[in-house]
């Protein structure tokens, strides 16, 4: 594989990392303005929807790709299990609603990131992705583990509130199933031949199960309090899930799930810390710990993205 190949996906991964940050903000207002994170959610993934579902039957490879959609599940070269990866992307975008106005971002992705360190290494060893199976190292396990420090330290300063520690477990499973995500996702878009019909069947999926668990939500605690917005900043999370969930499963066949994850984790930290800084909120004023957990996670990025090749 060139080298050249490998240095512009990882580039265009850590650009799509801090876009994610980015995303996270944005739904995390929304979900706060709204009252209810699974309707920051649907509104978030069918704008999304909507979107592509015009762009992909104006573009050739869009058409293309849904031809070739059919015809591999058809022949079973791609397996219905496999296009379920817009579940993961559901339940991350669910977690940004319903707990970064309580977290702030920059706690919110050290968790996924933390979850998503681990999930990679067993993803690539278990080779559900389109590079095949990958080891797993001692270097690279000890960058797992790094990362799960950074979340401790991270969240450290909240000790004395439970109800926060027990909402980062949200962020921590979301950013597990994001690994899976990613490897199945690109499986399709292979299979497809067109990263727009993959991202397609990632949005699909995924409005469909966040209508559902909006029913069920709606019917357990009523329609949700909030107004919708009318700063139009707050409707733009589903066109950047669009860039970051296209371009993951363009350049998964050139770098891998853990390469690509790792460089996505490093534009994640970087934007998170800087939208913090930045434009804090009432939970997101990062102290000296946060800092120090989104440090260590980058250092846990580079210890196991410096791990000797297969």
């Amino acid at each position: 594989m060139p080298a050249s190949q490998r240095i512009a996906g990882v580039g265009l991964a850590t650009l799509s990392g801090v876009a994610v940050a980015i995303q996270s903000r944005i739904n995390g207002e929304l979900g706060v303005r709204l009252g209810d994170g699974f309707g920051a959610a649907v509104i978030s993934f069918g704008i999304g929807l909507l979107v592509l579902l015009v762009l992909v039957p104006l573009t050739p490879t869009g058409r293309q790709g849904l031809l070739a959609l059919r015809d591999t599940l058809t022949a079973g070269t791609l397996r219905p299990w496999q296009c379920l990866g817009g579940l993961c992307g559901a339940f991350l975008v669910a977690s940004q609603g319903l707990t970064i106005g309580t977290l702030g971002v920059a706690v919110f992705t050290v968790a996924v990131v933390a979850g998503q360190s681990g999930s990679g290494l067993a993803v690539d060893r278990a080779g559900i992705g389109p590079t095949g199976a990958q080891p797993v190292t001692g270097q690279r396990l000890a960058g797992a583990a790094l990362a799960v420090v950074a979340v401790i330290l991270a969240v450290s300063d909240r000790l004395g509130q439970p109800d926060a520690l027990v909402l980062a477990v949200l962020p921590l499973l979301a950013g597990v199933t994001t690994a899976w995500q990613q490897a199945v996702n690109g499986r399709v878009r292979v299979a497809t031949g067109s990263a727009l019909t993959a991202t397609l069947v990632n949005f699909t999926v995924g409005t469909a199960a966040l209508l559902v668990a909006f029913a069920v939500d709606v019917a357990v605690r009523g329609w949700p309090a909030g107004s919708l917005p009318a700063e139009p900043w707050l409707y733009l999370g589903g066109p950047i899930g669009i860039v970051f969930i296209a371009v993951a499963a363009a350049i998964v066949r050139f770098t891998g799930v853990l390469l690509l994850g790792l460089a996505t984790i490093a534009g994640q930290i970087v934007g998170a810390v800087l939208l913090d800084l930045a434009l804090p909120t009432a939970a997101s004023h990062p102290g000296l710990t946060t800092l120090a957990g989104a440090a260590l996670t980058l250092v846990a990025v580079l210890v196991a993205a410096l791990a000797p090749p297969r």
